[in-house]
């Protein structure tokens, strides 16, 4: 249903202000978000999307290549290098599953695990930082699961 565009939009724009965009706004807190991440994470040795890997692993202890890939949203493609490189920090453990060669697993290592204690306290910074409080970032974490699931399931979504 088409709207009527706000009073101090210039007649004919069809296009509105780049801050009235949703899409741009979680663009630009996606990037404030791993800006936050990286003196916190610098010491770790882990890029942002490596702590996330981590964590998933660290919550799971052990997932597939393909369940990990889902569980971060990253193609196997983005997702390969990044595991060998935790791999190479000898943070991971990557194995073919004995039962089906087409299957790599992921596993953390005693050194990954220590990490783990590491980091224990980055989740909480972010908590700090945001001045909401844990019912508005819960809510807003909440609202987020819930936009990202609508935009997966709209038709054509999948196909970029």
């Amino acid at each position: 249903m088409p709207q009527t565009p706000p009073p101090d939009r210039p007649e004919g724009a069809a296009i509105p202000p780049l801050d009235d965009f949703l899409c741009f706004a979680l663009y630009a807190a996606g990037h404030a978000m791993t800006r936050f991440y990286k003196p916190l994470l610098d010491p770790l040795g882990l890029t942002y999307p490596q702590y996330l890997a981590m964590v998933a692993l660290w919550e799971k202890g052990e997932r597939t290549v393909g369940e990990l890939g889902e569980a971060l949203g990253l193609e196997s493609s983005t997702l390969t290098p990044l595991l060998k490189r935790l791999e190479a920090m000898g943070h991971v453990v990557r194995a073919r599953d004995s039962k089906d060669e087409r299957v790599v697993r992921v596993r953390p290592t005693d050194q990954g695990m220590a990490l783990r204690e590491r980091a224990a306290a980055v989740p909480g910074c972010l908590f700090a930082a945001s001045g909401l409080s844990l019912d508005e970032l819960v809510s807003l974490r909440r609202q987020l699961v819930v936009l990202r699931r609508a935009l997966e399931t709209e038709p054509g979504a999948a196909d970029g």
